[in-house]
């Protein structure tokens, strides 16, 4: 084997990077402590050391060693602001990161009435990074499609069909829209769409729901419909955890004008 052969073989793995190495992820995912940091960040927030630090349930020392693995994985990006620092989860495709290991993933065991009560919260509605999961969000989705607000699909994660979710590509199997009566209907009520495409309609993204293992909408237009909710006061968050909780002005109203059924105000 020729000289000029090998230094060729080595300028193309250093130019042309190798198949995905996903025992670097694996290995950051791999401790609790920084899973429950994780966990902790999946809203979209951005929170100090030390409330990470007892998300994690560990000294801050011992958080801070673990942020920055997880800072030099590429999962999270820290925020100066002074003298502190916040860290938050680096994108919406490690929110979905989380989402997916959730999905696989066993239940936690739950060892008092506060875990059992938060683990109750976040699967009947909370923040998916930027926009609502649990059941709220999956309700959300199927009373669009009910109304014929949204087309492409059923809501529901089909995985024995020909046309199904794929856990490579959540979120891109089926092409969700949303049609010129839903855009009108979500503008109705306050909530800020794109400009539709030639076809009249707006595409949309979509989660497969860990908890529900059905869909719920992300993307722009579901970030922009959970804010639009938190601005009525029709959801609000439950401190201390990406819960969120349904008024009973927000249960009447999208019982009324999305027809959400099964998810209970507070």
């Amino acid at each position: 084997m020729s000289r000029g052969y090998l230094g060729s073989v080595v300028r193309t793995a250093q130019t042309h990077p190798g198949d995905a190495d996903l025992a670097a992820v694996g290995a950051l995912l791999a401790d609790r402590a920084r899973t429950r940091i994780l966990l902790a960040l999946a809203d979209g927030r951005a929170l100090p050391a030390g409330v990470l630090a007892s998300e994690a349930g560990v000294s801050r020392s011992t958080a801070s060693a673990h942020l920055a693995r997880l800072l030099d994985g590429g999962l999270l990006q820290v925020l100066p602001q002074g003298r502190h620092r916040y860290y938050r989860l680096a994108g919406p495709e490690v929110g979905e990161l989380v989402e997916v290991m959730a999905r696989v993933a066993p239940p936690a065991p739950v060892r008092s009435l506060r875990d059992g009560t938060r683990a109750h919260a976040v699967r009947t509605g909370r923040t998916c990074y930027d926009h609502l999961a649990g059941r709220l969000g999956v309700g959300l989705f199927a009373g669009l499609i009910e109304r014929e607000w949204v087309t492409g699909g059923t809501g529901r994660h089909e995985i024995d069909t020909a046309v199904h979710d794929r856990l490579s590509g959540p979120g891109r199997d089926l092409d969700y829209r949303l049609t010129p009566v839903g855009a009108d209907g979500l503008g109705d009520l306050g909530v800020s769409v794109p400009e539709p495409g030639a076809d009249g309609t707006v595409p949309l993204r979509y989660c497969i729901d860990w908890s529900e293992q059905s869909h719920h909408l992300s993307g722009v237009v579901g970030r922009a419909l959970a804010e639009r909710l938190q601005e009525l006061g029709w959801i609000r968050r439950l401190r201390g955890s990406r819960a969120v909780a349904l008024s009973e002005e927000g249960r009447r109203e999208l019982e009324r004008r999305l027809g959400l059924q099964g998810v209970g105000g507070s």
